[in-house]
């Protein structure tokens, strides 16, 4: 639908700003304007402010600014058009007449939606009765207990073939407009329309505006020809256009925060149980996402994770899914990949081990270059010279399926330097740690030969985070393919958070950066006292690239490697905290060791120096 300026105007003249936004935020005045906390970002200090006269708002702690709509749009991840649809009603506005076959078509449209509602109420209904005791029984088997129905409008279809449509039609509704709704099956020999729906647990589908536009069902039968069964595609309900519990995810991101994560998983039990544990998630209707639920999923998060069950259909729908996606992939749209352990599924994680865990596991996640390589790298053996060629072919075509010119280009160099890294050739290397023949040298000094010297350095920066940030000067190719981690967590140690920044700005900006270029930039941008101090600290790293008869391929895989493991040491540091948060309530206490185990694992490694090793994160 389209709406002119004028209608907008007239919506925004009838609604205070203020008095819409300061229903989820507590604003003060303040002059003429109003103050409050962020509704974005946790903070102590007001920062958001609400100007009624001008009609827009400023949150100073993110930058985002906007209308009455937009604010509607950034905390509850609602489309232009819902938004304005909901501010609409609220202002009493009614929406632009459509044409008469437009408006003959929601008419339908509405009475279709009617008979749905009052269905999802009816199945709700069948749960409680008798009948639906089995269902009752399995839904507490499943660790779904009875307080959580209503919050999910859990239902139940008896077993009889006109039920429902028994129900239905005594209300006043038409066979054939039930069939048109997707609750009715029409029989090809022309026979009476039956229950679609039958002997199953129901789970309603709604919009983004949760009204119920469709069903999906689990059959209660372990014999039964689908165990799934979802409503047909009609005027209200388009498979590649929905996603289940959408609505619920909205408000779940909203209260989480610009930190909240969005999982896509697979099944109805598996949003329930995310949504169940805070997380938002949600699933398609399908085994894999369609283009459409993409663009949905990047409106709603940046990054969405996407969790599928670790079969062969899972995997089939991760695979699928990363096809999709390659085409539609551009600068800040994108997707991980997590999965659960041990063959199970999130609603299992939650029912055996409790929210901690399925939290902990769910934050995780391997980035998307990471998946497509994976995924080629198992697809044939890579014993022959014909097989390897082949797989730098297929990336190599992979990387050429991005339509963002930019990004096929970086995909084309992070695959690449995984796949030296894979097979790493003789090539020969600059020896040492040192600058390119001909360059001016790094400052360098005597190094301190007491053990007392020796700590005192290893106090001031992290040796292997400065054997690392050295090698990315002398080297810096091995940061393709690690730009976005080196950004989020820099070199390991919060000393060289400043140089990682430089660094990364250098490298995006200069297409091709030589070890001179960067030094000499690192030197007049006033990072040379640093730099004696990165090369002091990083001998004490034992580092194999320090010698000379490490090939090129082979000091980049090392690095590759060892970064790797300290972002991997990174990431469970922070699912411990949160692991930790959730222990004091009492719960999590198997994944809280889980992850510590794990950790000081690792960091056994970077000391004794088998961080160096492609073992250090097996």
């Amino acid at each position: 639908m389209r709406f002119d300026d004028r209608f907008l105007e007239e919506i925004k003249s009838r609604l205070r700003l203020s008095d819409v936004i300061g229903k989820t935020v507590k604003l003060r005045r303040q002059g003429r304007e109003f103050v409050g906390l962020s509704p974005f970002n946790k903070e102590r200090s007001p920062s958001f402010f609400v100007n009624d006269e001008k009609g827009f708002f400023h949150d100073f702690s993110s930058g985002k600014h906007g209308d009455l709509i937009g604010f509607l749009q950034e905390t509850e991840r609602l489309s232009f058009v819902e938004a304005v649809e909901r501010l609409a009603a609220e202002a009493g506005v009614p929406l632009p007449a459509r044409d008469p076959e437009a408006a003959a078509r929601d008419t339908n449209r509405q009475g279709l939606a009617d008979w749905l509602e009052l269905s999802a109420t009816w199945f709700e209904g069948e749960l409680r009765r008798p009948g639906g005791k089995a269902a009752r029984d399995y839904l507490e088997k499943r660790g779904l207990p009875d307080s959580e129905w209503y919050r999910f409008r859990v239902g139940f279809a008896p077993s009889g073939r006109s039920a429902l449509k028994d129900y239905l039609v005594a209300k006043g509704a038409l066979p054939d407009d039930l069939v048109e709704a997707g609750l009715l099956i029409a029989p090809e020999d022309g026979g009476a329309p039956y229950d679609r729906f039958r002997d199953r647990i129901i789970f309603p589908i709604t919009d983004g505006r949760e009204r119920t536009i469709s069903f999906g069902g689990r059959a209660m039968d372990p014999a039964a020809r689908a165990k799934y069964l979802n409503g047909p595609d009609t005027d209200l309900f388009d498979k590649g256009r929905t996603l289940y519990g959408l609505p619920q995810a909205r408000k779940l991101l909203h209260s989480g925060g610009d930190d909240a994560a969005l999982v896509v998983v697979e099944g109805y039990m598996d949003v329930i149980a995310c949504q169940r544990a805070a997380i938002a998630a949600v699933a398609a209707m399908g085994t894999a996402l369609t283009e459409t639920q993409m663009e949905m999923l990047w409106r709603l998060h940046p990054e969405p994770t996407l969790c599928f069950d670790g079969d062969r259909a899972g995997m089939q729908a991760t695979a699928r899914s990363i096809d999709r996606a390659l085409p539609l992939l551009r600068s800040g749209k994108s997707f991980r990949f997590a999965v659960v352990t041990g063959g199970k599924d999130p609603d299992d994680i939650l029912r055996e081990q409790g929210p901690a865990a399925l939290k902990t596991q769910l934050a995780v996640t391997t980035p998307f270059v990471d998946a497509v390589f994976t995924r080629e790298r198992g697809a044939t053996p890579l014993d022959t010279p014909e097989h390897r060629a082949g797989l730098k072919q297929r990336l190599r075509a992979i990387a050429k399926t991005i339509a963002d010119g930019d990004l096929a280009a970086a995909y084309h160099d992070a695959l690449m330097s995984r796949l030296t890294a894979l097979f790493p050739a003789a090539t020969p290397r600059p020896s040492g740690l040192s600058w390119k023949r001909g360059a001016p040298p790094l400052p360098t000094f005597a190094l301190a030969r007491s053990k007392t010297a020796a700590k005192r350095l290893a106090r001031d920066i992290d040796p292997v985070a400065a054997a690392l940030a050295l090698q990315a000067i002398i080297d810096p190719t091995v940061l393709d393919g690690h730009l976005e981690d080196l950004q989020e967590r820099g070199f390991g140690d919060a000393a060289l958070d400043g140089l990682a920044k430089e660094i990364i700005r250098l490298r995006i900006d200069v297409d091709h950066l030589d070890s001179e270029a960067l030094r000499r930039h690192l030197t007049q941008s006033g990072f040379n006292a640093l730099l004696i101090d990165v090369e002091r600290a990083a001998a004490y790293a034992r580092a194999p690239f320090e010698q000379n008869d490490v090939t090129l391929a082979a000091a980049r895989s090392q690095w590759s490697h060892a970064f790797d493991v300290l972002n991997r040491v990174a990431a469970l540091e922070s699912a411990l905290s949160v692991a930790k948060q959730d222990l004091a309530h009492g719960v999590g206490a198997s994944a809280l060791m889980t992850l510590k185990s794990e950790r000081d694992a690792l960091r056994r490694a970077i000391k004794t120096g088998t961080i160096w090793t492609t073992d250090a994160l097996t």
